[in-house]
């Protein structure tokens, strides 16, 4: 079966308004114009795949359990916006976490790929093909390690600026629905270049 291409999205300041370690289905809200970024992104097809840190669980804020709710809950809000959620990947692992288990280094932490990896192996996805849109440069890092291209949200969260030549974003747009544009008229040109490159030699061009 063929891959398939995706948008890797993070979940909180981009999907959703940033409430620090919120797992309360009832306090979800969508961030600005992710409503319509979702469904563009819905309306194109797009395998929608929602990756995120959630290292309340280390800290002991709360049960692993917890994020079930919050996925019932955004699997509900994407199909309330016209789109698809595909998967939802959820690092629970903090290194100065306090919860035995849970308080270790790991492979899936942002900015490490392992939660896109696994993703791609399971959904079936082109890594190649795909993209990372998120608020802080740890996203665009992770989609880069993964092997994808990285649209960075300019909406004011990231603060520490680390740089490094993994950190630097393919693209920036200031809330998704334009970051959902970007992408899109992206993969259009990809597409376009594909068939041209596998149509048969002469058929191109007019006169």
């Amino acid at each position: 079966m063929a891959l398939r291409p995706a948008v890797f999205l993070d979940k909180d300041g981009t999907v959703l308004v940033d409430v620090p370690f919120n797992v309360d289905p009832g306090r979800m809200a969508y961030a600005p114009m992710a409503h319509a970024g979702l469904n563009r992104l819905g309306a194109a097809g797009v395998a929608l795949v929602v990756i995120s840190n959630q290292s309340g669980v280390a800290r002991g804020l709360f049960p692993l359990a917890a994020l079930e709710a919050v996925r019932t809950r955004l699997a509900a809000m994407f199909r309330a916006a016209g789109a698809r959620l595909d998967g939802f990947y959820c690092c629970s692992h903090h290194p100065q976490g306090r919860v035995a288990g849970y308080a270790v280094e790991c492979a899936c932490r942002k900015p490490r790929p392992g939660l896109l990896l696994q993703a791609a192996a399971e959904l079936g996805l082109d890594l190649s093909a795909s993209w990372f849109i998120g608020d802080i440069l740890d996203d665009v890092e992770a989609g880069h390690r993964a092997g994808c291209r990285s649209l960075l949200l300019d909406v004011g969260n990231e603060t520490e600026w680390r740089e490094g030549p993994l950190r630097i974003p393919d693209a920036r747009a200031p809330d998704l629905d334009a970051a959902a544009r970007r992408v899109l008229a992206e993969r259009g040109r990809a597409d376009r270049a594909r068939a041209q490159a596998l149509a048969p030699s002469g058929q191109a061009g007019g006169g």
